[in-house]
């Protein structure tokens, strides 16, 4: 296995990086302004042996209750997800040993102001308060800039040149304590967006995840893939396995991350060099405070249920918690719907179909899903003798 070479930050009472040991971290899944399950979920993962412990701010009421979970658990290593307002990590900075933001929500507020000017402000604020600090770019909510320089068929370069941008942003202004994250719900993907950022920048702290990995034990196994083709080539120097569960079994991320971590120093390997998925792949985000509605837990469990039918074709259904990452990584589904606090976006592709109650949603996917296999099948029928079946990305031509 190839050592590590990055550079070491500091997290609170924890150091990643370096030749430190590979660090697990985990995020609440609870509303963070109900203060007593926060906790609760915060303890819950402490338990589970959690090293950095991630929670979502987006609103005052937000901050407010944040200070007070910080009250109950002062030993805690918490990280802040900073969301679309960054403006609120002056408020929540007394609070957290590291700040998260995502260059792609760096526009949705002041959107006059140059980037540059709000990635200095963070670093201000994170310096003043002794936080460390995580560019955390995501296949769902890369800048449409960027976006818009590439073919469709690549997100992987985008999201390396955001991520490099960034660091050359954080370093000219003399701020050194960051990490970075590159995240897709595709472990190939994955692999590919961490090998390439970390041969440019072999020397930042890489935070390891596969974004929606879904329900146990698929979105552990795309997870362990993803792991075992970047830790053994010295990549990942924290991990987070984003997994779909209810709020009592959080905990089972952090397990399941000491586990993958323990087999890949032991040897005990169990994926092939590439994630080659065939059949029906349902991927749902992992239950976090940024759920507006409990109910997607449930949701996406009746979901794989419900298409246990269709296990055999190659289509892929989204099943997303909320409207940060939602609406852009339902986009490379066949089907894919994002949740709302009251209904349910359905969508085929990048194309929506329309709201649906969580009463009325399971019924409507089941009819897209059967109108999706029979036009398939149709065109099967309708090719020539010999002809190379396409992929499970039709709806993009359909």
């Amino acid at each position: 296995m190839t050592q590590r070479t990055t550079r070491e930050i500091r997290i609170g009472n924890i150091h990643i990086g370096g030749s430190n040991p590979v660090a697990v971290q985990s995020m609440t899944a609870t509303r963070t302004q109900d203060i007593d399950a926060t906790i609760r979920q915060v303890e819950l993962l402490e338990a589970a042996g959690a090293d950095i412990i991630r929670i979502a701010v987006d609103t005052a009421k937000d901050v407010a209750a944040l200070a007070e979970v910080r009250k109950a658990r002062p030993n805690a290593n918490l990280v802040i997800d900073l969301q679309e307002n960054y403006r609120l990590a002056e408020k929540v900075a007394p609070f957290v040993q590291k700040l998260r933001y995502n260059p792609g929500h760096l526009h949705h507020i002041e959107r006059d102001k140059p980037i540059r000017e709000k990635v200095q402000h963070l670093v201000e604020v994170a310096r003043e308060h002794g936080c460390a600090m995580r560019i955390g770019v995501n296949c769902g909510s890369v800048d449409p800039a960027k976006l818009d320089r590439y073919p469709k068929n690549d997100s992987i370069t985008p999201m390396v040149e955001s991520a490099a941008e960034h660091c050359v942003m954080l370093d000219d202004l003399g701020f050194d304590q960051y990490c970075v994250s590159l995240k897709d719900s595709d472990p190939n993907k994955v692999i590919d967006a961490n090998i390439r950022f970390s041969e440019i920048r072999p020397d930042v702290p890489l935070h390891l995840g596969v974004t929606e990995a879904g329900m146990p034990p698929d979105g552990v196994i795309k997870t362990r893939i993803a792991f075992e083709q970047l830790i053994t080539r010295g990549i990942g120097d924290t991990i987070r396995v984003s997994l779909t569960l209810p709020f009592e079994r959080k905990g089972d991320e952090v397990t399941a991350g000491r586990q993958i971590l323990d087999d890949i120093a032991n040897g005990r390997f169990r994926s092939v060099p590439r994630f080659e998925h065939t059949g029906l792949n349902i991927i749902s985000c992992p239950s976090c405070s940024r759920v507006e509605n409990e109910a997607f837990i449930d949701l996406a469990q009746n979901v794989k249920t419900m298409t246990e039918y269709a296990k055999e074709h190659d289509i892929t259904i989204a099943v997303m918690g909320c409207r940060v990452n939602g609406p852009g990584e339902t986009d490379d589904a066949d089907l894919g719907m994002w949740c709302a606090p009251s209904f349910v976006h359905l969508k085929r592709g990048p194309h929506t179909l329309g709201q649906f109650t969580y009463d009325e949603i399971l019924g409507r996917l089941r009819l897209e899903l059967d109108k999706l296999i029979e036009g398939r099948a149709r065109q099967r029928r309708a090719e020539p003798a010999g002809s190379v079946e396409r992929s499970s990305t039709l709806h993009k031509d359909e």
